[in-house]
């Protein structure tokens, strides 16, 4: 008898441009192809900048370069405008969050709503300032930074995210100090 041979056994398997894994038979396993996942990180981002324009640069003031969207406009609306279009704005951290991100973009992106949404509540400068501070389109430039070649994070994002962090922190402990003073000046006058 002579020995049977697979000759397809040591032969590799060429990639398969489905994504499907070649583990073997019953192999739930799949990775993506790497030009399918670049074609839909592009595709997700232009579906990304189409909502980001309607929310920063839907409209232009005559005569000048000066453009807004909807958030601006929708923020007119005492307290309410300004959460309403902060939910808006999460659906750009949504989707850095389920394209990976690294942690600190996404905090940053975070930041970058919840400054909009502060600067928002300040009646009528919040309302200017809305023309100015546009969190989606920022938050636009960072997934597009981050998200098609998958860069890790800058020290820009980085001094953002630690910079508000010791802010807020500095804000925060103002209303400590001022009682704590408030307490010290009392105690001397006793």
């Amino acid at each position: 008898m002579s020995d049977t041979h697979d000759s397809t056994a040591a032969v590799p398997r060429p990639a398969d441009p489905t994504g499907r894994s070649h583990a073997g038979p019953g192999s739930r396993r799949r990775t993506p192809a790497p030009r399918a996942r670049d074609a839909a990180v592009r595709q997700q981002i232009e579906r990304l900048r189409t909502w980001q324009r309607l929310l920063d640069e839907a409209f232009r003031v005559p005569g000048t370069r000066l453009r807004f969207g909807w958030d601006p406009i929708i923020g007119l609306i005492p307290w309410a405008g300004d959460v309403i279009a902060a939910c808006m704005g999460i659906v750009l951290l949504y989707h850095g969050f389920r394209m990976r991100l690294p942690a600190v973009v996404q905090a940053r992106m975070v930041l970058n709503v919840a400054i909009d949404l502060a600067l928002g509540a300040v009646p009528v400068v919040g309302d200017i300032a809305d023309l100015f501070w546009k969190s989606s389109t920022k938050n636009l430039a960072l997934v597009e930074r981050h998200a098609e070649p998958e860069q890790p994070a800058t020290w820009h994002d980085w001094a953002f995210v630690i910079g508000v962090g010791a802010i807020v922190i500095v804000i925060a402990s103002l209303p400590f100090v001022a009682l704590i003073w408030m307490l010290s000046s009392l105690g001397r006058q006793t």
